[in-house]
């Protein structure tokens, strides 16, 4: 299905919201905000979210409560068809730009159903293996990839995950096939890879790091630009010669399309505000996450990071050849 095709799908959603009058826009806001954490309850983006919506509040100077949406496609659904009034937002992640791929029927735009607001966070990505693994270094991690192939075992927290992201970029580097385990979440995949049950894994830092730091799982390149902090001894993916697996999982926020501009700014202003409060800072920091910029917690960087994301990961996902529907 072409993104035109998908286009045509959203339009009925576009066309059943009803109008926001300029008058209704004046003095916003006037009333609680619901944001839809589109994520499982207690999992990262969920814990995000509130972080972001407790702070956002103050800002505000209204209550914003958090709504969480499991699956991939039934948040943005539900905000895709949510008055464009500002009073219900959408915090998700990199499985955002992934769906636009990953289902071949959505029943919405990516690009152009929801308004983006700016980037939130961006946690960067560990290749870790069970703690018996045979590999010293990344070097050696993608060379028994390389020589095993299926014969070893890949987690993933199911299809547009960032772990199954990075799975894909991880093989693809690999030259290599592994074969792929996928969980409800990577809690289980992780237990799962301590136990020596499943072979590796890429997933999120905020997932990983407490594992690694007492040593239940191997720990081999993180994604990042620069080495993470109090984990030193571990390269990043570009220093160990494997520069094509670099990504993050990035959380962005939405409003939906046609959203009054001077709602969007509020609300813009105010979640920048929000990621420049040290105890945000500081709590997002315990995630092992960091806070977007000013200049990316922009609806302008947003939009266009957005774009470029979907066009990256739609020949990734296309080559693999694995769709959600």
């Amino acid at each position: 299905m072409t993104l035109s095709r998908r286009g045509l799908l959203a339009a009925p959603l576009a066309l059943a919201a009803p109008a926001v009058s300029r008058a209704q826009t004046a003095d916003f806001p006037t009333r609680p905000i619901t944001i839809i954490a589109a994520g499982a309850a207690g999992g990262p983006t969920d814990t995000i979210t509130r972080i972001v919506a407790d702070s956002m509040g103050k800002h505000l100077s209204q209550p914003v409560v958090v709504e969480s949406i499991g699956g991939s496609t039934v948040g943005p659904l539900r905000l895709a068809q949510a008055r464009p009034d500002g009073y219900t937002l959408m915090i998700n992640n990199i499985g955002m730009a992934a769906s636009a791929t990953l289902f071949r029927r959505l029943p919405y735009n990516v690009l152009e159903s929801f308004a983006p607001l700016g980037l939130v966070s961006d946690a960067a990505m560990t290749m870790v293996a069970r703690p018996d693994f045979p590999a010293t270094d990344l070097a050696g991690y993608m060379a028994e990839l390389k020589r095993q192939g299926d014969v070893l075992n890949l987690a993933t927290a199911g299809l547009g995950s960032a772990a199954n992201l990075c799975g894909l970029l991880v093989q693809k580097a690999a030259d290599a096939q592994a074969t792929v385990v996928v969980f409800r979440g990577t809690a289980p995949a992780i237990a799962e890879l301590m136990a020596g049950r499943i072979d590796i894994l890429c997933d999120q830092a905020t997932n990983t790091v407490p594992y690694i730091r007492d040593g239940r799982v191997k720990a081999y390149g993180v994604s990042s630009p620069e080495r993470l902090p109090g984990l030193d001894q571990i390269p990043t993916t570009a220093e160990a010669g494997f520069p094509s697996i670099a990504m993050s999982t990035w959380h962005g926020m939405y409003a939906p399309a046609g959203t009054p501009e001077p709602v969007q700014e509020a609300l813009s202003a105010a979640l920048r505000s929000a990621l420049g409060e040290e105890k945000l800072r500081s709590r997002f920091a315990d995630l092992v996450t960091a806070p977007a910029t000013a200049e990316r917690a922009t609806p302008a960087f947003h939009r266009r990071f957005l774009a470029e994301e979907v066009a990256r990961w739609r020949p990734i996902i296309e080559a693999a050849g694995s769709y959600a529907d």
